[in-house]
Order: C-alpha cells, then structure tokens, then sequence
C-alpha cells in the first residue's frame, strides 16, 4: 500500500507532523475497512486538496463515489463475519461444556455461584472482558480496573438473556451470535464489525432492585 513506518524519516517536526496525520488517517480508513489504495491517486487527491485546487471530482461526485464504495465494502464484510460467526458457533457447541439456549446463544460456565439471579428489569454489577473472534479484546472492565453497572434491558439481547442465566459470584462464557449482539449496525468507532459473533466473559458480582443506583 506505500512506505512502512520503518522508512519514515522523523528527523524534524514537519516529518513527525507529517506522520502523525498520515497515521491518523490510515487509522480512520481501517476502521472503515479500507484495507488497500491506489497511492498515486491518494497522494494526488491529497496534494490537490491542500493546494486547494480544482480537483479530478465534485465534491457530489466525491460523496457518491465514496458513500458507494464504502457501503459495497461494509456489506461485504458483513457477509464474511456472518459466514464466519455460523463456522464458529456450529464447531463450538461441541465442545465440552458448551449449551445453546432456543434463542441460539451459547454459554459455557466457568464458575457457579450461590447468591440471587436477576431478572431482566434488574441492575446488575458486573466485571467483564468482551473479545471478537480472532481474540481481540474490544472492551474489558478489568482494564478499566471497575466493574460495570447497568439494568439489564438497556444491553444487547445476548447479555440480557445470558446474564439471567447466572446468579451473583458466577463466571460464564457467553458466545453470542450477531443476531443477538448488534446485527449489522456495529457500534460508531468500535472494532466490532457488521454481524459479528462477540465472545464476553462475565463475573456477575451484584444483584440490584430494578432502578437502583446505590
């Protein structure tokens, strides 16, 4: 796609500002899944745009061209991660100790516990770790060092299902399919992607009364 960072010269701060933008913007385009560009286009776009001369498209025609593109690219990924995520869950509940609810989630339990089981009007204090697929961690209170707090009908229908299942000091492994995680409309900014199977690991610490804060 162009230099790597190993061929970067930082030597002064127009290098290091230089870099820093092109970092941030290649960040931007894979997260949107733009994984491959013409540079020589790219470049010349980006020269355009900073001499602020006419460029090669309207600005109609850059919105066209780039809202199409990405569209095409996101419901392409959507139909590998749903490819993907049935692969997963079809070998998964094969597993030892891996059961599959009617709703199609799968969990696993890691560590009963003896305390209450919520409801799904209940607020429950939780640590979790949520991981995609390849086992990246997207999100994890214990990094954050803080348990989570939430009711339960104000979270994906795999967590709210799943996490009625437990009673307070239990530990489960929840595999939950896209359907009941955020289908294709993955969350702004998040590594998550359209349709993906998320895999979370859940300590329910706390029960809570429906509307408690305390």
């Amino acid at each position: 796609m162009g230099a790597s960072s190993s061929e970067a010269d930082l030597s002064t701060k127009l290098d290091s500002v230089s870099y820093a933008l092109g970092f941030q913007n290649g960040m931007f385009l894979s997260r949107e899944g733009i994984d491959e560009l013409e540079m020589n286009n790219y470049n010349a776009g980006i020269n355009a745009g900073l001499s602020s001369e006419d460029g090669l498209l309207t600005q109609e025609q850059i919105r066209s061209v780039t809202s199409s593109y990405l569209q095409e690219l996101t419901e392409m990924r959507s139909q590998e991660n749903l490819e993907a995520g049935q692969a997963f869950l079809e070998e998964n509940i094969n597993k030892e100790g891996v059961q599959e609810t009617e709703s199609g989630l799968q969990y696993k339990v890691i560590e009963e516990g003896d305390g209450a089981s919520p409801s799904a009007e209940s607020t429950v204090r939780v640590h979790y770790e949520g991981k995609l697929l390849d086992g990246e961690v997207f999100d994890s209170s214990y990094d954050r060092g803080q348990p989570a707090e939430f009711p339960l009908n104000r979270v994906i229908p795999g967590w709210t299902e799943g996490v009625q299942l437990m009673k307070e000091g239990a530990t489960y492994e929840f595999y939950i399919p896209a359907e009941l995680a955020y289908g294709s409309r993955a969350p702004q900014g998040s590594p998550i992607g359209p349709n993906e199977t998320l895999v979370f690991k859940v300590e329910l610490l706390e029960v809570k009364e429906a509307g408690s804060s305390n």
